[in-house]
Protein backbone atom coordinates (compact mmCIF):
# COMPACT_ATOMS: atom_id res chain seq x y z
CA UNK A 1 0.00 0.00 0.00
CA UNK A 2 1.64 3.37 -0.78
CA UNK A 3 0.95 6.10 1.85
CA UNK A 4 1.62 9.75 0.58
CA UNK A 5 2.06 12.10 3.40
CA UNK A 6 1.51 15.72 3.71
CA UNK A 7 2.94 18.60 4.92
CA UNK A 8 6.96 18.82 5.60
CA UNK A 9 8.06 19.75 9.25
CA UNK A 10 11.62 20.92 8.67
CA UNK A 11 13.49 22.31 5.45
CA UNK A 12 17.58 22.13 6.35
CA UNK A 13 19.64 22.34 2.99
CA UNK A 14 19.09 19.26 0.50
CA UNK A 15 17.03 17.78 3.43
CA UNK A 16 13.64 17.71 4.70
CA UNK A 17 11.65 15.83 7.67
CA UNK A 18 8.52 14.62 7.78
CA UNK A 19 6.54 13.82 10.75
CA UNK A 20 4.53 10.11 11.72
CA UNK A 21 5.99 8.12 9.01
CA UNK A 22 5.24 4.12 9.46
CA UNK A 23 7.36 1.25 7.79
CA UNK A 24 10.12 3.35 5.86
CA UNK A 25 13.17 1.82 4.96
CA UNK A 26 16.30 3.44 5.22
CA UNK A 27 17.73 4.19 1.35
CA UNK A 28 13.65 4.01 0.14
CA UNK A 29 13.43 6.45 -2.83
CA UNK A 30 10.20 8.92 -2.11
CA UNK A 31 8.35 11.07 -4.81
CA UNK A 32 7.76 14.54 -3.90
CA UNK A 33 5.03 16.65 -5.30
CA UNK A 34 5.03 20.77 -4.84
CA UNK A 35 2.16 22.96 -5.39
CA UNK A 36 3.11 23.96 -8.54
CA UNK A 37 2.45 20.78 -9.96
CA UNK A 38 5.62 19.68 -10.51
CA UNK A 39 7.63 16.39 -8.67
CA UNK A 40 11.39 16.03 -7.47
CA UNK A 41 12.72 12.57 -6.34
CA UNK A 42 14.61 11.74 -2.83
CA UNK A 43 15.77 9.51 -0.91
CA UNK A 44 15.40 8.45 2.56
CA UNK A 45 18.43 9.06 4.60
CA UNK A 46 18.08 8.88 8.07
CA UNK A 47 15.01 7.58 10.51
CA UNK A 48 14.42 8.40 14.22
CA UNK A 49 11.93 7.01 15.28
CA UNK A 50 8.33 8.23 13.04
CA UNK A 51 10.51 10.73 11.99
CA UNK A 52 11.96 10.36 8.17
CA UNK A 53 14.61 12.66 6.95
CA UNK A 54 15.17 12.83 3.31
CA UNK A 55 17.36 13.89 0.62
CA UNK A 56 16.07 15.70 -1.78
CA UNK A 57 18.03 15.49 -5.51
CA UNK A 58 17.12 18.62 -7.26
CA UNK A 59 17.34 20.83 -4.10
CA UNK A 60 14.44 22.25 -1.97
CA UNK A 61 13.52 25.38 -3.52
CA UNK A 62 10.53 26.36 -3.72
CA UNK A 63 8.87 23.82 -1.42
CA UNK A 64 6.32 24.23 0.66
CA UNK A 65 6.07 23.15 4.42
CA UNK A 66 2.35 22.89 4.73
CA UNK A 67 1.26 21.52 0.93
CA UNK A 68 3.60 19.33 -0.16
CA UNK A 69 2.95 15.51 -0.65
CA UNK A 70 5.28 12.70 -0.12
CA UNK A 71 4.90 9.38 -1.44
CA UNK A 72 7.25 6.66 -0.34
CA UNK A 73 7.73 4.04 -3.43
CA UNK A 74 8.51 1.10 -1.17
CA UNK A 75 12.35 0.68 -3.09
CA UNK A 76 15.97 2.23 -3.15
CA UNK A 77 16.93 3.77 -5.90
CA UNK A 78 17.28 1.85 -9.14
CA UNK A 79 19.04 1.88 -12.33
CA UNK A 80 17.27 0.51 -15.39
CA UNK A 81 19.60 -1.51 -17.24
CA UNK A 82 20.23 -3.04 -20.64
CA UNK A 83 22.45 -3.15 -23.39
CA UNK A 84 21.72 -0.29 -24.86
CA UNK A 85 23.55 1.34 -21.77
CA UNK A 86 26.55 1.60 -24.32
CA UNK A 87 26.72 4.58 -26.80
CA UNK A 88 24.54 7.08 -24.46
CA UNK A 89 25.21 9.94 -22.15
CA UNK A 90 23.47 10.20 -18.46
CA UNK A 91 23.24 12.76 -15.82
CA UNK A 92 24.50 12.23 -12.95
CA UNK A 93 21.24 10.33 -11.72
CA UNK A 94 21.48 8.04 -14.13
CA UNK A 95 18.69 9.71 -16.38
CA UNK A 96 19.29 9.79 -20.06
CA UNK A 97 21.06 13.62 -21.10
CA UNK A 98 21.65 12.98 -24.88
CA UNK A 99 18.22 13.57 -26.35
CA UNK A 100 17.77 10.24 -27.32
CA UNK A 101 15.21 8.92 -25.13
CA UNK A 102 14.56 6.41 -22.29
CA UNK A 103 16.32 3.61 -22.06
CA UNK A 104 13.89 0.33 -22.64
CA UNK A 105 15.30 -1.43 -19.25
CA UNK A 106 16.09 -5.10 -19.34
CA UNK A 107 16.24 -5.19 -15.80
CA UNK A 108 16.41 -2.36 -12.79
CA UNK A 109 19.33 -2.89 -9.90
CA UNK A 110 19.89 -0.96 -6.75
CA UNK A 111 22.50 1.35 -6.97
CA UNK A 112 24.18 0.70 -3.40
CA UNK A 113 24.98 -2.81 -4.94
CA UNK A 114 25.01 -6.29 -3.60
CA UNK A 115 28.07 -7.39 -1.47
CA UNK A 116 30.08 -10.15 -3.46
CA UNK A 117 31.25 -13.59 -1.54
CA UNK A 118 34.58 -13.17 -1.10
CA UNK A 119 34.97 -16.67 -1.83
CA UNK A 120 33.27 -16.50 -5.11
CA UNK A 121 35.92 -13.07 -6.09
CA UNK A 122 38.68 -14.88 -9.02
CA UNK A 123 42.50 -13.61 -8.88
CA UNK A 124 43.18 -10.90 -10.85
CA UNK A 125 45.38 -11.57 -14.11
CA UNK A 126 45.71 -10.26 -17.52
CA UNK A 127 46.20 -7.11 -18.27
CA UNK A 128 44.35 -3.89 -19.84
CA UNK A 129 46.76 -2.21 -22.37
CA UNK A 130 46.50 1.25 -22.24
CA UNK A 131 49.22 2.28 -24.94
CA UNK A 132 50.93 4.76 -22.76
CA UNK A 133 54.14 3.04 -22.08
CA UNK A 134 54.50 4.41 -18.21
CA UNK A 135 51.74 2.64 -17.23
CA UNK A 136 51.69 -0.21 -19.13
CA UNK A 137 55.22 -1.18 -18.61
CA UNK A 138 55.74 0.24 -14.85
CA UNK A 139 52.61 -0.16 -13.06
CA UNK A 140 51.01 -2.63 -15.35
CA UNK A 141 46.73 -2.30 -15.17
CA UNK A 142 45.62 -5.99 -14.44
CA UNK A 143 41.85 -6.63 -15.53
CA UNK A 144 39.77 -6.63 -12.39
CA UNK A 145 42.17 -4.09 -10.52
CA UNK A 146 41.09 -0.77 -9.29
CA UNK A 147 44.47 1.23 -9.54
CA UNK A 148 44.14 5.35 -8.68
CA UNK A 149 45.05 8.15 -10.46
CA UNK A 150 46.75 10.84 -7.84
CA UNK A 151 46.68 13.86 -9.73
CA UNK A 152 46.42 17.95 -8.74
CA UNK A 153 44.54 20.60 -9.88
CA UNK A 154 45.61 21.93 -13.13
CA UNK A 155 47.45 19.29 -14.14
CA UNK A 156 46.44 17.16 -17.52
CA UNK A 157 44.59 14.18 -15.79
CA UNK A 158 41.61 15.15 -17.66
CA UNK A 159 43.53 14.44 -20.83
CA UNK A 160 45.33 11.18 -19.69
CA UNK A 161 41.76 10.29 -18.42
CA UNK A 162 40.50 10.54 -22.28
CA UNK A 163 43.79 8.99 -23.96
CA UNK A 164 43.32 5.76 -21.69
CA UNK A 165 39.81 5.93 -22.57
CA UNK A 166 40.24 6.16 -26.34
CA UNK A 167 43.56 3.91 -26.38
CA UNK A 168 42.53 0.76 -23.98
CA UNK A 169 42.18 -2.52 -24.94
CA UNK A 170 42.63 -6.10 -23.96
CA UNK A 171 44.61 -8.78 -25.87
CA UNK A 172 41.82 -11.69 -25.70
CA UNK A 173 40.29 -12.80 -28.71
CA UNK A 174 37.14 -11.93 -28.39
CA UNK A 175 38.82 -7.98 -27.10
CA UNK A 176 35.31 -6.93 -28.68
CA UNK A 177 33.90 -7.78 -25.23
CA UNK A 178 35.64 -4.93 -23.88
CA UNK A 179 33.63 -1.69 -23.02
CA UNK A 180 34.30 2.01 -21.02
CA UNK A 181 31.46 3.03 -18.33
CA UNK A 182 32.97 6.70 -17.87
CA UNK A 183 31.88 8.64 -14.78
CA UNK A 184 32.47 12.40 -14.04
CA UNK A 185 31.52 14.55 -11.06
CA UNK A 186 31.52 18.61 -10.49
CA UNK A 187 33.40 18.86 -13.56
CA UNK A 188 32.46 22.34 -15.93
CA UNK A 189 30.56 22.44 -18.69
CA UNK A 190 33.68 22.80 -20.89
CA UNK A 191 35.13 20.05 -19.45
CA UNK A 192 32.44 18.28 -19.69
CA UNK A 193 32.24 18.84 -23.50
CA UNK A 194 35.54 17.96 -24.17
CA UNK A 195 35.33 14.28 -22.89
CA UNK A 196 32.51 14.23 -24.92
CA UNK A 197 33.83 15.60 -28.01
CA UNK A 198 36.76 13.44 -27.65
CA UNK A 199 35.03 10.51 -27.51
CA UNK A 200 32.88 11.13 -30.84
CA UNK A 201 35.74 12.36 -32.55
CA UNK A 202 37.84 9.05 -31.88
CA UNK A 203 35.12 7.30 -32.74
CA UNK A 204 35.26 5.06 -29.27
CA UNK A 205 31.39 6.87 -27.96
CA UNK A 206 29.97 3.55 -29.19
CA UNK A 207 31.58 1.26 -26.83
CA UNK A 208 31.28 4.14 -23.96
CA UNK A 209 28.49 5.21 -21.12
CA UNK A 210 29.26 8.23 -20.04
CA UNK A 211 27.99 9.29 -16.66
CA UNK A 212 28.07 13.39 -16.12
CA UNK A 213 27.44 15.32 -13.14
CA UNK A 214 28.22 19.07 -13.89
CA UNK A 215 29.48 21.66 -11.38
CA UNK A 216 26.53 23.29 -11.55
CA UNK A 217 24.12 20.27 -10.72
CA UNK A 218 22.63 19.87 -7.05
CA UNK A 219 25.64 18.56 -5.12
CA UNK A 220 23.60 15.88 -3.68
CA UNK A 221 23.40 14.39 -7.43
CA UNK A 222 27.26 13.72 -7.50
CA UNK A 223 26.67 11.41 -4.50
CA UNK A 224 24.61 9.29 -6.80
CA UNK A 225 26.93 9.70 -10.05
CA UNK A 226 29.56 6.71 -8.64
CA UNK A 227 27.11 4.21 -7.91
CA UNK A 228 25.43 4.76 -11.16
CA UNK A 229 28.27 4.05 -13.07
CA UNK A 230 29.10 1.28 -11.42
CA UNK A 231 25.51 -0.14 -11.45
CA UNK A 232 25.76 -0.30 -15.12
CA UNK A 233 29.55 -1.47 -15.30
CA UNK A 234 28.57 -4.70 -13.20
CA UNK A 235 25.48 -5.31 -15.44
CA UNK A 236 27.69 -5.35 -18.52
CA UNK A 237 30.70 -7.02 -16.76
CA UNK A 238 28.64 -9.98 -14.69
CA UNK A 239 24.97 -10.49 -16.98
CA UNK A 240 26.44 -9.62 -20.19
CA UNK A 241 29.87 -11.35 -19.48
CA UNK A 242 31.68 -8.01 -20.91
CA UNK A 243 35.40 -6.53 -19.55
CA UNK A 244 34.19 -3.07 -17.98
CA UNK A 245 37.16 -0.52 -17.40
CA UNK A 246 35.37 1.97 -15.26
CA UNK A 247 37.23 5.81 -14.57
CA UNK A 248 35.48 7.69 -11.87
CA UNK A 249 36.99 11.56 -12.24
CA UNK A 250 36.68 13.30 -9.65
CA UNK A 251 36.82 11.55 -6.66
CA UNK A 252 37.82 14.81 -4.19
CA UNK A 253 34.63 16.33 -6.13
CA UNK A 254 32.20 13.21 -4.35
CA UNK A 255 34.27 13.60 -1.19
CA UNK A 256 33.55 16.77 -0.82
CA UNK A 257 29.95 16.87 -1.74
CA UNK A 258 29.62 13.63 0.96
CA UNK A 259 31.03 16.26 3.49
CA UNK A 260 28.39 19.06 2.64
CA UNK A 261 26.14 16.34 3.11
CA UNK A 262 27.25 15.05 6.13
CA UNK A 263 27.25 18.40 7.48
CA UNK A 264 23.89 19.04 6.75
CA UNK A 265 22.45 16.12 8.67
CA UNK A 266 24.41 17.47 11.59
CA UNK A 267 27.05 14.35 11.82
CA UNK A 268 30.24 14.96 14.06
CA UNK A 269 33.23 15.34 11.37
CA UNK A 270 36.47 13.38 11.49
CA UNK A 271 39.54 14.81 9.49
CA UNK A 272 39.62 18.06 7.98
CA UNK A 273 35.72 18.27 8.39
CA UNK A 274 35.18 15.03 6.52
CA UNK A 275 32.47 12.35 8.28
CA UNK A 276 34.11 9.58 10.14
CA UNK A 277 32.93 6.79 6.95
CA UNK A 278 34.52 8.20 4.57
CA UNK A 279 36.77 5.05 4.78
CA UNK A 280 34.09 2.68 4.41
CA UNK A 281 32.60 5.09 2.25
CA UNK A 282 35.25 4.94 -0.34
CA UNK A 283 35.15 1.47 0.29
CA UNK A 284 31.75 0.80 -0.88
CA UNK A 285 32.96 2.18 -4.13
CA UNK A 286 36.33 0.87 -4.50
CA UNK A 287 35.02 -3.16 -3.54
CA UNK A 288 32.44 -3.25 -6.44
CA UNK A 289 35.91 -4.15 -8.99
CA UNK A 290 36.54 -7.46 -9.34
CA UNK A 291 35.90 -10.87 -10.96
CA UNK A 292 33.81 -13.86 -9.90
CA UNK A 293 33.43 -16.95 -10.59
CA UNK A 294 29.97 -17.02 -11.85
CA UNK A 295 30.48 -14.78 -14.92
CA UNK A 296 33.64 -14.31 -17.59
CA UNK A 297 33.48 -10.54 -17.20
CA UNK A 298 35.33 -8.30 -14.79
CA UNK A 299 35.33 -4.60 -13.73
CA UNK A 300 38.68 -2.84 -13.31
CA UNK A 301 38.37 0.76 -11.89
CA UNK A 302 40.93 3.60 -12.51
CA UNK A 303 39.69 6.64 -10.05
CA UNK A 304 41.13 9.91 -10.62
CA UNK A 305 41.58 12.46 -7.50
CA UNK A 306 42.90 15.79 -7.36
CA UNK A 307 45.52 16.01 -4.08
CA UNK A 308 44.48 19.60 -2.48
CA UNK A 309 47.40 21.12 -2.45
CA UNK A 310 49.42 18.27 -3.75
CA UNK A 311 49.45 16.59 -0.33
CA UNK A 312 49.19 12.80 -0.83
CA UNK A 313 48.34 12.55 2.79
CA UNK A 314 45.27 14.18 2.31
CA UNK A 315 42.44 12.23 3.73
CA UNK A 316 41.38 11.27 0.17
CA UNK A 317 44.42 10.05 -1.08
CA UNK A 318 45.30 8.65 1.98
CA UNK A 319 42.45 6.45 2.82
CA UNK A 320 42.05 5.67 -1.38
CA UNK A 321 45.68 3.95 -0.68
CA UNK A 322 44.76 2.04 1.71
CA UNK A 323 41.85 0.47 -0.12
CA UNK A 324 42.98 0.29 -3.59
CA UNK A 325 46.01 -1.50 -5.22
CA UNK A 326 48.89 0.80 -5.98
CA UNK A 327 48.60 4.08 -7.49
CA UNK A 328 49.90 6.57 -10.36
CA UNK A 329 51.10 9.39 -9.30
CA UNK A 330 51.48 12.65 -11.84
CA UNK A 331 54.29 15.23 -10.87
CA UNK A 332 53.90 18.81 -11.31
CA UNK A 333 57.46 19.31 -12.14
CA UNK A 334 57.46 17.25 -14.96
CA UNK A 335 54.13 18.67 -15.72
CA UNK A 336 55.67 21.88 -15.24
CA UNK A 337 58.47 20.98 -18.04
CA UNK A 338 56.02 20.02 -20.80
CA UNK A 339 56.71 15.93 -20.56
CA UNK A 340 52.87 14.19 -21.12
CA UNK A 341 51.54 12.13 -19.19
CA UNK A 342 53.84 13.89 -15.90
CA UNK A 343 53.93 10.18 -14.35
CA UNK A 344 56.46 9.77 -11.63
CA UNK A 345 57.55 6.52 -11.56
CA UNK A 346 59.04 5.85 -8.37
CA UNK A 347 56.04 6.71 -5.97
CA UNK A 348 54.12 5.04 -8.77
CA UNK A 349 53.15 1.01 -8.49
CA UNK A 350 50.56 -1.97 -9.12
CA UNK A 351 50.64 -4.69 -6.36
CA UNK A 352 49.33 -6.87 -9.04
CA UNK A 353 51.23 -6.43 -11.99
CA UNK A 354 53.63 -9.01 -11.08
CA UNK A 355 50.60 -11.99 -11.91
CA UNK A 356 49.30 -10.00 -14.87
CA UNK A 357 52.45 -10.24 -16.76
CA UNK A 358 55.37 -12.24 -18.32
CA UNK A 359 55.16 -15.22 -20.78
CA UNK A 360 51.64 -15.80 -21.66
CA UNK A 361 50.29 -11.97 -20.80
CA UNK A 362 52.59 -9.55 -22.27
CA UNK A 363 56.38 -10.61 -23.26
CA UNK A 364 58.48 -12.85 -20.79
CA UNK A 365 61.01 -10.06 -20.33
CA UNK A 366 58.42 -7.41 -18.70
CA UNK A 367 59.18 -8.15 -15.41
CA UNK A 368 62.84 -7.91 -16.19
CA UNK A 369 62.31 -4.45 -17.94
CA UNK A 370 60.40 -3.10 -15.23
CA UNK A 371 62.47 -3.63 -12.31
CA UNK A 372 65.51 -2.83 -14.01
CA UNK A 373 64.16 0.28 -15.08
CA UNK A 374 63.17 1.73 -11.47
CA UNK A 375 66.60 0.81 -9.93
CA UNK A 376 68.03 2.65 -12.32
CA UNK A 377 65.73 5.68 -12.34
CA UNK A 378 66.25 5.41 -8.81
CA UNK A 379 69.92 5.62 -9.24
CA UNK A 380 69.62 8.55 -11.15
CA UNK A 381 67.98 10.44 -8.10
CA UNK A 382 71.20 9.99 -6.08
CA UNK A 383 72.96 11.03 -9.22
CA UNK A 384 71.40 14.31 -9.05
CA UNK A 385 71.64 14.51 -5.86
CA UNK A 386 75.56 14.11 -5.77
CA UNK A 387 75.54 16.56 -9.15
CA UNK A 388 73.78 19.65 -6.81
CA UNK A 389 76.29 19.53 -4.27
CA UNK A 390 79.83 18.53 -5.85
CA UNK A 391 78.86 19.49 -9.38
CA UNK A 392 78.36 17.47 -12.48
CA UNK A 393 81.65 17.88 -13.78
CA UNK A 394 82.80 16.00 -10.61
CA UNK A 395 80.86 12.87 -10.87
CA UNK A 396 82.51 9.49 -11.90
CA UNK A 397 81.74 8.04 -15.83
CA UNK A 398 78.80 5.83 -14.70
CA UNK A 399 77.42 8.66 -12.79
CA UNK A 400 77.33 11.22 -15.75
CA UNK A 401 75.74 7.77 -17.94
CA UNK A 402 72.99 7.65 -15.48
CA UNK A 403 72.21 11.45 -15.55
CA UNK A 404 71.78 10.78 -19.53
CA UNK A 405 69.68 7.62 -19.04
CA UNK A 406 67.72 9.63 -16.07
CA UNK A 407 67.26 13.03 -18.87
CA UNK A 408 66.44 10.12 -21.60
CA UNK A 409 63.82 8.16 -19.36
CA UNK A 410 61.76 11.16 -18.81
CA UNK A 411 61.72 12.62 -22.35
CA UNK A 412 61.58 9.53 -24.86
CA UNK A 413 60.10 7.16 -22.36
CA UNK A 414 57.03 8.75 -19.97
CA UNK A 415 56.73 11.50 -22.34
CA UNK A 416 54.93 10.57 -25.34
CA UNK A 417 52.04 12.30 -27.76
CA UNK A 418 48.45 12.79 -26.99
CA UNK A 419 47.52 10.82 -29.94
CA UNK A 420 50.87 8.56 -29.79
CA UNK A 421 49.86 4.76 -29.34
CA UNK A 422 52.55 2.50 -28.29
CA UNK A 423 52.00 -1.09 -28.22
CA UNK A 424 53.67 -3.40 -25.17
CA UNK A 425 56.05 -4.60 -27.39
CA UNK A 426 56.56 -1.23 -28.46
CA UNK A 427 56.88 -0.24 -24.80
CA UNK A 428 59.54 -2.81 -23.56
CA UNK A 429 61.80 -2.67 -27.30
CA UNK A 430 62.10 1.08 -26.07
CA UNK A 431 62.94 -0.07 -22.48
CA UNK A 432 65.61 -2.35 -23.67
CA UNK A 433 67.02 1.10 -25.81
CA UNK A 434 67.36 2.89 -22.90
CA UNK A 435 68.86 0.24 -20.67
CA UNK A 436 71.52 -0.54 -23.36
CA UNK A 437 72.78 3.12 -22.76
CA UNK A 438 74.12 2.29 -19.54
CA UNK A 439 77.46 -0.20 -18.73
CA UNK A 440 76.18 -3.60 -18.35
CA UNK A 441 77.73 -4.01 -14.96
CA UNK A 442 74.97 -1.30 -13.78
CA UNK A 443 72.06 -3.79 -14.58
CA UNK A 444 72.11 -6.28 -11.96
CA UNK A 445 68.06 -7.14 -12.16
CA UNK A 446 68.60 -8.87 -15.27
CA UNK A 447 69.85 -12.26 -15.67
CA UNK A 448 72.80 -13.14 -18.37
CA UNK A 449 70.45 -15.30 -20.73
CA UNK A 450 68.33 -12.22 -20.79
CA UNK A 451 70.71 -9.60 -21.20
CA UNK A 452 72.55 -11.67 -24.31
CA UNK A 453 69.58 -11.75 -25.70
CA UNK A 454 68.12 -7.72 -25.61
CA UNK A 455 71.45 -5.52 -24.42
CA UNK A 456 72.40 -4.19 -27.52
CA UNK A 457 74.83 -0.79 -26.84
CA UNK A 458 75.09 -0.59 -30.74
CA UNK A 459 71.61 0.02 -30.93
CA UNK A 460 71.20 3.03 -28.18
CA UNK A 461 71.09 5.82 -29.85
CA UNK A 462 67.26 6.72 -29.40
CA UNK A 463 65.14 8.87 -31.57
CA UNK A 464 63.56 11.92 -30.28
CA UNK A 465 59.80 10.80 -29.53
CA UNK A 466 57.68 14.26 -29.80
CA UNK A 467 55.29 14.92 -27.43
CA UNK A 468 52.82 15.60 -30.38
CA UNK A 469 50.09 17.30 -27.88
Amino acid sequence: MIIEYRGVKEINGSLIAIDGVKNASFEETVTIQLDNGTSRDGRIVQLQGDRAVIQVFEGTNGISLANTRTRLQGRPVEMPLSPELLGRIFDGAGRPADGLGELFPETRRDINGFPINPVSRVYPRNFIETGISSIDCLMTLIRGQKLPIFSGSGMKHNELAAQIVRQAKISDENGGDFAIVFAAMGVTNDVADYFRRSFEESGVLSRVAMFLNLSNDPIIERILTPRCALTAAEYLAFDRGMHILVIMTDMTSYAEALREFSSSKGEIPGRKGYPGYLYSDLASLYERAGMIKSSKGSVTQIPILTMPNDDITHPVPDLTGYITEGQIVLDRSLDASGIYPPVSALPSLSRLMKDGIGEGFTRADHAAVSNQLFACYARVQDARSLASVIGEEELSPNDKKLLQFGQMFDQQYINQGFHENRSIEQTLDLGWKLLSTLPREELDRVDDKMLAEHYHPEDAALPVVSAGL
